[in-house]
C-alpha cells in the first residue's frame, strides 16, 4: 500500500518498516504482556517448571505486526496477501492452543497444520512455476506439478513442527530464527530470486529481534504456539520463493535436528513399532541440557553458532 506512494527509494521504504515493526512489537511486549496467557510449567520439558506463570503466546504480538507492517510496506500482490493471511491463521490456532486450558492434541494440531500447509502449497503454485533451480549446484529441471505440491506440502508442514518443537529453551527458536532467515535473505540477494518477497524477511526479523530483547534468558515472555508455528510457516515460505525448496534443508538444519529427531523418533515408535535414539533425548536441546550439561546461555549460542556456519558456507556455494 505505503510502498508504492511514498517519496523514497525501496531500501528506505524497507528500513522504515523495520523500525516501525521493531518499536510497536517492543511496546506491546513491554506493556501488553499482562495481556497474554500464563504458562502452566511444560511439565514434560527440561527446567519446564521455570517458565510457570510468565506470559506465553507472544507470537500473537511480532506476528500480527509482522503481518501489518508488510501489508503497508512491502511491495504486495494477491499471491502475498494469501500468504499473510495464512500466516495469521498458522498463528491464531497456535495461539488459541497456548490459550487452552487443556493443550490441543497431536492430530488435532497436524491437521490444522496440514491443512494450513495444503493452502499455501497451492497458492504457490497457483502464482509460480514448478521449476526448480538447486542452488547449491547450479542446475534446473521442471518438476510435474502434482509433485512439487506434495514437496512443498512436506516442507512447509515439517518446517512448522520443527520450527514449533525447537522453542523449548529462552530465545532459542528466535534467535536460530533469525539466522535462518537472513540466510535466506543472503540467498534471495545473490540469486536475485523473487525480490519483491525479500523486504519481509527483513520485517520478520526485525519484530524477532523486539521481541527477543524480552525473550533472552532469563526470559520474561515465551512466543508459544502462536509464534513457533507462524515461523515456521514463513521459513518454509522462503524456501520455496528462493526457488530452491531443498535449501530448506541447510538453512533450517539446526530446527529440523533439534525439532525434528524428536518427531521422526514419535512417529517410528508410535506408527512402526521402531525405536531408535533410545539413549538421546529429543528435542536435542534437551539432549545438551540434561546429559552434556550444557547451560540455557550455552545451548542457544552454540546452535546459532552452527546454523551461522551453516548459512555462511551455502552463500559462498552459491
Amino acid at each position: 500500500m505505503l510502498y508504492s506512494v511514498l517519496p523514497f527509494n525501496p531500501e528506505y521504504t524497507t528500513f522504515i518498516a523495520m523500525g516501525l515493526g521493531f518499536v510497536i512489537t517492543f511496546l506491546l511486549m513491554e506493556f501488553a504482556a499482562k495481556y497474554l496467557p500464563k504458562d502452566g510449567g511444560r511439565a514434560f520439558a527440561v527446567e519446564g517448571e521455570k517458565s510457570a506463570g510468565k506470559p506465553r503466546g507472544a507470537g500473537l504480538y511480532f506476528i500480527a505486526v509482522f503481518v501489518f507492517v508488510s501489508a503497508l510496506f512491502s511491495p504486495m500482490n494477491t499471491e502475498y496477501g494469501f500468504y499473510l493471511v495464512l500466516i495469521l491463521i498458522a498463528m491464531m490456532t497456535g495461539f488459541l492452543d497456548d490459550a487452552s486450558k487443556s493443550p490441543w492434541g497431536e492430530y488435532l494440531k497436524g491437521a490444522l497444520d496440514l491443512v494450513v500447509a495444503i493452502l499455501v502449497a497451492i497458492v504457490f503454485l497457483v502464482n509460480n512455476s514448478s521449476e526448480i533451480t538447486l542452488s547449491l549446484f547450479d542446475k534446473s529441471f521442471v518438476m510435474p506439478k502434482v509433485v512439487y505440491g506434495i514437496l512443498a506440502v512436506i516442507v512447509i508442514w515439517a518446517s512448522i513442527n520443527v520450527t514449533n518443537c525447537s522453542d523449548g529453551v529462552d530465545g532459542l527458536s528466535g534467535s536460530v530464527g533469525i539466522i535462518s532467515l537472513l540466510g535466506f535473505y543472503s540467498v534471495f540477494f545473490k540469486s536475485g530470486a523473487a525480490k519483491s518477497f525479500a523486504p519481509m524477511i527483513l520485517i520478520l526479523v526485525a519484530t524477532l529481534v523486539a521481541y527477543l530483547w524480552f525473550n533472552a534468558t532469563p526470559s520474561r515472555l515465551m512466543m508459544g504456539d502462536a509464534g513457533s508455528r507462524a515461523l515456521g510457516l514463513f521459513i518454509a515460505i522462503c524456501a520455496l520463493k528462493s526457488g530452491d525448496p531443498f535449501i530448506f534443508i541447510p538453512l533450517a538444519l539446526v530446527f529440523i535436528l533439534d525439532g525434528g529427531l524428536g518427531l521422526l523418533k514419535v512417529f517410528l515408535l508410535r506408527f512402526l513399532k521402531i525405536h531408535i535414539l533410545k539413549n538421546v533425548r529429543t528435542p536435542l536441546h534437551d539432549q545438551v541440557r540434561k546429559v552434556w550439561g550444557w547451560s540455557n546461555t550455552q545451548c542457544v549460542y552454540r546452535f546459532c553458532i552452527i546454523q551461522l556456519v551453516i548459512c555462511a558456507v551455502v552463500f559462498f556455494l552459491i
